[in-house]
């Protein structure tokens, strides 16, 4: 009996820490206070050097549950990424999640060797690799706070790189924990070494890479043929993730890897319950987050972290100020970034969770030194949240790459259509003055079902001209379904703080620049005086254009409002007093 009244014990504390940390975000978010912060202070008090006095050193659980939360948590990145953050995001994000993870590490251990003296080159690369990653967690929620709103290049790679460099500097970690684990025992010789590593992350990558794919097509075909009832489908496809992690592992190969692949392929396919399962996913990715922070700061010494913290903390600012900068420089030098595009990329340098997780690894294997990764670590990890995570929108302002909020689209209900992934069942409200309401056509691949007018109910064919205060139900294929909000939203009059960014005039991506020109009386050669200004922002970047883009005409500024796809489809332009003094008016 005493056993069983002990475990409800722990049941009611865990319940309990959970509750406290979903309470405690409401005052967080308020005051600013990244979340991921309060849970781990949460821990911390629980924990035995707080008012809590609980002593827990389990790294074992804290391991096995830690690595199941990441699953949970990459998977979850992995659906969230869309192919087209890859379109303009790709190259650069992947430099910085591999590249950029590698000298991150490799800067940060020359740091390591000159404050402890202790560790050799192996064991400072070994710390330096814990801490070498940015975490998904942190970036996804800090930068989506408080409505911040990024310039699209810079917020997708920071989405894209924070999603896919957990694996690389997972991989680093346990190839050289294991690495120094078997120098323990034998001394290999150094090329032996050398190629021992190779090998094992060439077979982790490689595997893990197959499994990914190969899970996430083989979880989207069973979601669409097999007829679970609804409640089942985002249960299935959690607990398939899970398995494509431990099978992918238990072949040598990179659980991490192989569910973030599995969870962008799934997250890109057209899949039934897709909303659900990604309404499912929020809320356990939340309580995987909440638990493992709190885990982690119940594992926290406080009182042993004081000998390693002027250490740790000289680590931190080498990282923020020195390593992070750096490697950004190297990896996105050559691509189109502006200098306040690069300084905001190397300071979004958060780490997480995940910092802490790997530094349990080093616990397991028994390392020498590992009581100092983990002190590390956890001091790093704090760092970054309260300088970072704290900072983020007023740098974002500052630097010039956080875009004006836009103007919410009118409330859209959207309805899972079961048996099929072809087309969803969308409903608007038609507000007074809508483009659709002015007598709009919708596209050809929308079709009206049925329209609620008048307390009446009538079908597509039968409804007649679309009118205000009508609510419309219609079909369409759910990859375009955003296209049709702004032809249901009443236009409103442009923020201030939209016009400051934008400028106050506005241009259809198909007018010409010599129209332009003419406008506001400055010459352009004549070469390009026919040419669209959507063809000259393709011409001209040479790459995908997105929102904030700009490019100088005479004494205006050409900034980009809206694209669709890579086409440019409005423009808005901005004068430059000093250039347009003798220019004449328009």
């Amino acid at each position: 009996m005493e056993s069983i009244g002990y475990l409800n014990a722990v049941l009611l504390i865990g319940a309990v820490l959970v509750l406290v940390g979903i309470l405690s975000s409401l005052v967080a978010s308020r005051i600013g206070a990244p979340l991921l912060l309060v849970f781990l202070v949460i821990g911390m008090l629980a924990g035995e050097d707080g008012p809590g006095g609980i002593a827990f050193d389990d790294y074992r659980a804290t391991y096995l549950f830690g690595s199941l939360a990441l699953a949970v948590i990459l998977f979850d990145g992995g659906m969230r990424t869309r192919l087209d953050a890859f379109r303009v995001a790709l190259r650069p994000s992947v430099l910085l999640a591999t590249i950029g993870v590698l000298v991150t590490a490799l800067i940060t251990s020359g740091f390591a060797l000159l404050v402890f003296d202790q560790l050799s080159f192996l064991e400072a690369l070994l710390l330096s690799a814990i801490v070498a990653s940015t975490d998904a967690a942190a970036v996804f929620f800090l930068l989506h706070a408080g409505g911040l709103q990024l310039k699209q290049r810079v917020g997708a790679t920071l989405e894209v790189e924070s999603s896919t460099n957990d694996p690389a500097a997972i991989l680093m970690t346990i190839v050289l924990t294991e690495f120094l684990s078997t120098m323990t025992v034998q001394q290999p010789e150094a090329g032996e070494s050398f190629w021992m590593i190779v090998r094992i992350l060439a077979e982790q990558a490689l595997i893990g890479g197959a499994f990914g794919v190969a899970g996430g097509v083989a979880i989207s075909l069973l979601l669409n043929r097999l007829p679970l009832p609804s409640g089942l489908q985002p249960l299935f496809a959690s607990t398939s993730a899970i398995v494509v992690y431990g099978s992918t592992s238990a072949l040598e190969g990179s659980g991490f890897l192989a569910v973030y692949l599995a969870g962008v392929v799934l997250g890109n396919r057209r899949t039934r319950g897709a909303t659900s399962v990604l309404g499912f996913q929020d809320a356990i990715t939340w309580f995987c987050q909440i638990v493992m922070f709190v885990l982690l700061g119940l594992l926290a010494s406080p009182s042993r972290m004081l000998e390693h913290l002027l250490g740790a903390l000289l680590i931190s600012v080498a990282m923020i100020l020195v390593a992070r900068p750096v490697a950004v420089w190297i990896c996105l030098r050559f691509f189109r970034f502006s200098p306040n595009e690069l300084a905001f990329v190397a300071w979004v340098g958060l780490r997480g969770a995940v910092a802490i997780f790997l530094a349990s690894v080093p616990m397991l294997a028994s390392l020498p030194n590992a009581f100092l990764y983990f002190d590390v670590a956890f001091v790093v990890v704090l760092t970054s949240l309260v300088v970072q995570g704290w900072t983020l929108p007023p740098v974002a302002r500052r630097l010039g790459v956080a875009l004006p909020r836009r103007t919410e689209p009118g409330p859209r209900v959207d309805f899972e259509l079961p048996g099929q992934v072809e087309e969803e069942f969308v409903g608007y409200p038609v507000a007074a003055g809508s483009p659709i309401a002015r007598g709009a056509k919708l596209p050809s691949w929308a079709r009206v079902v049925m329209v609620a007018r008048e307390k009446r109910l009538l079908m597509g064919a039968e409804s007649g001209p679309i009118a205000a205060g009508d609510y419309v139900y219609l079909l369409a294929p759910p990859d375009r379904v955003r296209q049709l909000d702004p032809l249901f939203s009443a236009p409103k009059e442009l923020p201030p703080a939209e016009r400051d960014f934008f400028g106050e005039f506005v241009f259809d991506g198909a007018t010409t620049l010599g129209a332009i020109a003419r406008t506001y009386g400055f010459p352009v050669p004549a070469s390009i005086s026919d040419r669209r200004v959507s063809d000259h922002f393709a011409e001209q970047l040479n790459e995908h254009p997105v929102v904030g883009d700009r490019l100088r005409l005479g004494p205006t500024e050409l900034i980009v409002r809206e694209v669709d796809g890579d086409r440019v489809t409005k423009v808005g332009l901005e004068i430059d007093p000093k250039a347009a003094a003798g220019a004449a008016s328009p």
